[in-house]
């Protein structure tokens, strides 16, 4: 079954379905019951399975029917929602994440758990036991009521055993152009009866390059269970019945009707009669009988690779290669495609902002036939404002909420604590936040070991917590805000926090310090991210070997960001990552060193000022009373010696809570950057997070602020070096620059 054009979005909407009942299941954990989260839940296993049935997934339609019988029955109050049967759903809600996983790798007909689906099935049927109800059958069944042959209009002559109404509907491809949802018309229909079973036939989807959203391209086979008459069922599709191919078979029809259904419609007879068989619409021996009607269609050609083997013209095993090869690339290409929901309104104001731009790029060529200088600088004026603000609105389409990141959270913390036998609560705000979306996927695993370990290592048993004072259930935060062009998450508990003797003397035996080296809490507390580093007694299921943190820094400095560790022993851990909202454009400012141009990001720019009229001593600058630790740009990249007594500017820079200052030869201004990757061998250079093409066709290099600030500090060396007596870390590596 093709539909690899709709995948995605099934695969999205779905995912956001089982995303939302789990909200409601732990909301009703924490808070009580409550009719109106159960009926969202129900509605989107409902959701789920309906959506799965277009499809044609029976895998997946099969076990939610299942999901959804149970949910009906909760929220009539004939079964009590109580703890197990909680803990049940959402673990049935996992399953289904995989049959959506498999469908999203083009695998849905195999499947991912054998086990875990019969252990499911199993408990979910037992609490359907209880009230006695009829479980789902595999297939439709043939016994739904007993045939009245008085209410049917049926011909004579030989009859099928189905005792159910059969629906061919093909509607107009011009459907849903004229204003008609196929879907709503299945759902009236559902009040005359119920729909036993749907199968959606997409043979007529074309290609990604020819597919057009507004027209309709599937067609549908219905079996209806109804005691309505012929009339009463066509009058349901009164709206499409002219424009689109119509069937209607009632129950117990000639073996001649169907085979006229087969003649009539554009599938294959093959194609119909093993829909017509998979519905139960027919039996084997009926269409058997059917086909035996109808003229022998001619079989389908058969592939290129057989004629090729037969011929002798190509080995098998090339064949199959190829057949691999072909499979493997549909397969990449499926999975590279990418979904993001955006706001109307956001688009609305792209549309309107290209209008604009249109219009602004009319005028400029107007001015420029009339060589009115005046009219061409307003209208290059124009122009430039537009598409400063065409980009700021093409960003906010990249821009998604950061809650999706958080919303996996409470199961984890639920799941983890019940593990670990701790009483935890998670407190989430600031999660209408926004980040890019290349970056929420690559937040998930950092958050997750910051989580785990905190809950691990960090929150105390309850019985030691009221020792301390303390309530007995701990606290776990998860926060996001903006700050200075950056998002900010914090992960914060309540716990023991960092022992710092005991990281310390943890260093000292792994030889990542001296014994006699002195250091402040920020560089004991960063020690936790070196590879290895653990000061577990025990390591568990969750932590202690000393990879997971190590993982955490280095997948947020593959985001440019950085991440530091506030603690207070006894009271409670704060672990802070700062990112920049964007890996696409910013906002920039030029500075020139010898002949270099470099890019400074304007949001952590605070100020300029005349490095000539400064007091300084050993690279520290006595700014309005406060020390300012500088790095020299031309020292740090090894650039040709000045002029000896040229002007030289130092820019102020400050992340967070951190302040230094680059000092620079010339001032250039504010200019827009266009982020451009640096290839593999800058990979390990921490100062340099891209680069940029400039107005003239040159490159200008985009430079770290947290890093330079690092590198400028005389606190900010690595661990395990001893800086020179009165020399700040970047003097001491001017001789060897860009380590």
């Amino acid at each position: 079954m093709n539909f690899d054009n709709a995948r995605g979005a099934l695969v999205q909407e779905a995912r956001e379905l089982l995303a939302a009942m789990e909200e409601a299941l732990l909301e009703i954990e924490s808070d009580g019951y409550n009719a109106e989260r159960v009926n969202a839940i129900f509605r989107a296993a409902h959701t789920i399975k309906g959506s799965a049935g277009l499809f044609g997934l029976d895998s997946l339609i099969s076990f939610t029917h299942v999901v959804e019988s149970l949910l009906d029955q909760v929220r009539n109050g004939e079964q009590v929602l109580d703890g197990a049967m909680l803990s049940l759903l959402l673990t049935c809600g996992d399953y289904i994440g995989t049959l959506i996983t498999a469908v999203e790798q083009g695998s849905e007909h195999d499947e991912p758990n054998a086990g875990l689906r019969a252990y499911l099935l199993g408990q979910l049927n037992e609490y359907l036991a209880i009230n006695a109800l009829p479980l789902p059958a595999a297939a439709p069944s043939q016994e739904v009521r007993a045939p009245e042959a008085a209410k049917f209009d049926v011909l004579e002559g030989e009859q099928v055993s189905s005792d159910l109404w059969h629906i061919s509907l093909r509607p107009s491809v011009d459907v849903l152009r004229n204003g008609m949802d196929p879907l709503s018309f299945f759902r009236y229909l559902s009040k005359l009866g119920r729909v036993v079973y749907l199968h959606t036939l997409t043979d007529n989807l074309p290609g990604a390059e020819a597919f057009d959203a507004e027209s309709c391209y599937l067609g549908f086979e219905i079996e209806f269970e109804s005691s309505a008459s012929k009339q009463e069922i066509e009058d349901v599709f009164e709206f499409i019945r002219e424009d689109s191919q119509l069937q209607i078979l009632p129950p117990r029809s000639l073996i001649q009707s169907f085979l006229a259904l087969i003649e009539a419609l554009p599938e294959s007879p093959r194609r119909l009669g093993e829909i017509l068989l998979k519905s139960g619409a027919l039996t084997q021996h009926e269409l058997e009988r059917v086909l035996a009607l109808q003229n022998a269609a001619p079989q389908p050609a058969p592939p290129l690779g057989t004629l090729l083997v037969e011929e002798q013209l190509v080995a098998p095993p090339v064949v199959s290669a190829a057949l691999h090869k072909q499979k493997q690339s549909e397969e990449r290409r499926v999975q590279e495609q990418v979904f993001i929901k955006v706001e109307v309104g956001k688009l609305d104001q792209l549309i309107n902002l290209v209008g604009e731009l249109v219009i602004a790029g009319a005028a400029a060529s107007l001015s420029i036939k009339q060589n009115d200088q005046g009219a061409m600088a307003e209208a290059n004026e124009n122009v430039t404002t537009l598409v400063e603000r065409i980009r700021d609105a093409s960003l906010t389409l990249r821009m998604v909420a950061i809650g999706e990141v958080f919303q996996r959270f409470p199961r984890v913390v639920r799941d983890i604590s019940k593990e670990l036998g701790k009483d935890i609560e998670l407190l989430v705000t600031g999660a209408d936040t926004e980040l890019d979306k290349s970056m929420v996927e690559k937040l998930s695993d950092p958050l997750m070991h910051i989580v785990r370990n905190a809950m691990d290592h960090g929150i105390e048993p309850s019985e030691l917590r009221l020792a301390c004072g303390k309530t007995a259930r701990g606290a776990l935060r998860l926060n996001a805000y903006h700050e200075s062009g950056s998002i900010v998450i914090e992960v914060s508990d309540d716990g023991l926090g960092l022992n710092r003797e005991r990281i310390l003397a943890k260093a000292i035996e792994k030889g990542l310090v001296q014994a006699d080296q002195a250091l402040s809490d920020k560089e004991v507390f960063r020690l936790i991210f070196e590879a290895g580093f653990s000061t577990a007694e025990q390591v568990t299921n969750l932590s202690g070997r000393g990879v997971g943190m190590d993982v955490v820094r280095s997948n947020i400095e593959q985001l440019r960001g950085e991440v530091e560790v506030l603690s207070e022993f006894g009271l409670g851990t704060t672990v802070r990552i700062r990112l920049p909202l964007t890996l696409a454009i910013i906002d920039g400012f030029q500075v020139r060193v010898a002949d270099e141009t470099f890019v400074l990001p304007l949001d952590q720019v605070i100020e300029c000022v005349d490095l000539a009229d400064q007091q300084n001593l050993h690279e520290l600058l006595n700014l309005r009373g406060e020390a300012l630790p500088y790095v020299r740009l031309r020292q740090l990249f090894g650039l040709a010696p000045g002029i000896a007594g040229a002007r030289e500017s130092l820019v102020v820079l400050q992340c967070g809570s951190s302040r230094a200052g680059v000092v620079v030869d010339q001032l250039i201004g504010e200019s827009q950057a266009v982020i451009k990757p640096l290839g593999q061998i800058f990979a390990q250079n921490k100062i340099l997070s891209g680069s940029t093409i400039l107005g003239d066709g040159s490159v200008a290099l985009i430079l770290d602020v947290p890093h330079l600030i690092q590198r400028a500090s005389p606190s900010a060396g690595s661990i395990g070096s001893t800086p020179g007596s009165g020399q700040s870390k970047a003097a001491a590596q001017a001789a060897n620059p860009i380590q």
